[in-house]
């Protein structure tokens, strides 16, 4: 098969949703498919040319996107869903494509419009929120836990207030574009040939908040992980650091639950350093957090993902104190491909990887998270019962091998579908 991947990022430089892509497109090479990928880049000028990954360079699209809210964020979408849509449709008929695959926002419609126009079947993979919630991450009280219940104009108004500061009251008039955005998004991905949402949670709330989707099809795939290349990097490099510590990798944001982290090592009473590999607009305030509460909380910032993973093989405890909704987490995918065992806040996704008390410890509040924590650090046989469980289930249920047939025979699927009903015209 011809599949073409089209995906808003991609290795070396980008989060958890580009490596997910990678090993998708790594294991359908392997099953002998040829594989494109392809990414839109929005940009105020010029910008380096595509950097190859292990034999992938992926096709580079550029459309230029001015840096002024929500203007800047028509370029991204509605613009570029058309004239991007155009140009993949190009490829399809240039390439002789037999599928294509869209990864996420910036993708999902453009795909489905260019397999529209070439009779191409379409597949689109949801990893977060953005059929459903403008911002994508259900969070609209930075000071509250509780999540959007419905992407309403009246919610709407609620959440612009604190991403727009003072001058929330000129972002009011466009809550209807934003009502518009989301109302486009959802169609368009009702026209998708299959919807793969990553984890139930994520599939549980495109059926309860997006009615457009309830004549499609929707298959529940989760991310690929490589479990045996992920312990094969962590292990070329020796310990970082002699002593125990307790780590927490991410992105040091608001839905992360990063304020979280120093509650939770308090009430755990750890004596344990904490090390934060990752950054964001947060750190400031955890640095702060962290001198005010005199705990040993060590920063190494973003690292490259093989250094990022010795330093996760060898952590006594992974922490994970997220509250926005996960997806399917690849933190804790990879840790617990690396047998390392977790105190997690429940959220999203997060219990497709983590069942309570088997392959990892849950809570729901900083509180709990602490505790989970100081059960962790006093005992070294729970730790290992868990991690040990933990690289089980994620062999067993995220393995990319396994990922990757699934995937071939939702392709297979579609594409036969596809040539029937073409020969039927």
């Amino acid at each position: 098969m011809r599949v073409l991947l089209a995906t808003d990022t991609f290795p070396p430089g980008c989060g958890g949703s580009g490596w997910s892509t990678y090993e998708l497109a790594k294991g359908l090479r392997a099953q002998g498919h040829e594989v494109a990928v392809v990414r839109p880049r929005t940009t105020r000028g010029s910008v380096a040319g595509s950097q190859a990954y292990d034999g992938f360079t992926p096709i580079e699209y550029h459309a230029a996107a001015p840096n002024v809210p929500f203007i800047r964020n028509y370029f991204k979408n509605e613009r570029l869903y058309r004239h991007f849509g155009h140009y993949l449709a190009t490829l399809v008929r240039t390439r002789a494509i037999d599928i294509v695959h869209a990864q996420h926002v910036l993708t999902g419609p453009a795909s489905i419009t260019a397999g529209r126009e070439t009779n191409v079947p379409v597949v689109c993979t949801v990893r977060d929120y953005w059929p459903v919630c403008y911002w994508s991450d259900l969070i609209y009280d930075r000071s509250s836990d509780r999540l959007c219940p419905a992407c309403s104009p009246t919610m709407m108004t609620r959440c612009v207030r604190p991403r727009a500061g003072g001058l929330w009251p000129l972002a009011v008039p466009l809550i209807p574009y934003m009502c518009s955005n989301l109302s486009l998004k959802r169609q368009s991905l009702a026209s998708a040939d299959a919807v793969v949402a990553v984890s139930s949670t994520i599939a549980q709330d495109l059926r309860e908040r997006a009615s457009e989707l309830d004549g499609a099809r929707l298959e529940t795939i989760p991310n690929p992980v490589d479990t045996a290349g992920i312990r094969d990097q962590a292990e070329r490099q020796e310990r970082p650091m002699a002593s125990p510590y307790a780590i927490f990798v991410g992105k040091l944001e608001l839905n992360k639950g990063v304020a979280r982290l120093i509650t939770a090592i308090e009430r755990a009473r750890l004596d344990w350093p904490l090390v934060i590999v990752g950054d964001g607009s947060e750190r400031s305030r955890l640095e702060a957090a962290g001198r005010r509460a005199r705990r040993d909380v060590r920063f190494v910032g973003w690292l490259p993902r093989d250094e990022a993973f010795v330093w996760l093989r060898y952590a006594a405890v992974l922490v994970f104190p997220s509250y926005g909704p996960e997806s399917l987490s690849r933190v804790l995918l990879e840790a617990s491909a690396l047998g390392r065992p977790i105190a997690a806040n429940d959220t999203g996704g997060t219990s497709d990887i983590i069942a309570h008390e088997v392959t990892g410890l849950l809570s729901h509040t900083a509180e709990g998270l602490g505790d989970d924590l100081a059960r962790l650090r006093q005992d070294e046989g729970l730790r290992h019962r868990l991690g040990a469980a933990a690289q089980q289930r994620v062999e067993e249920r995220f393995e990319s091998s396994g990922v990757v047939r699934r995937m071939e025979a939702l392709y297979a699927t579609l594409v036969e579908r596809g040539r029937r009903e073409a020969g039927g015209r």
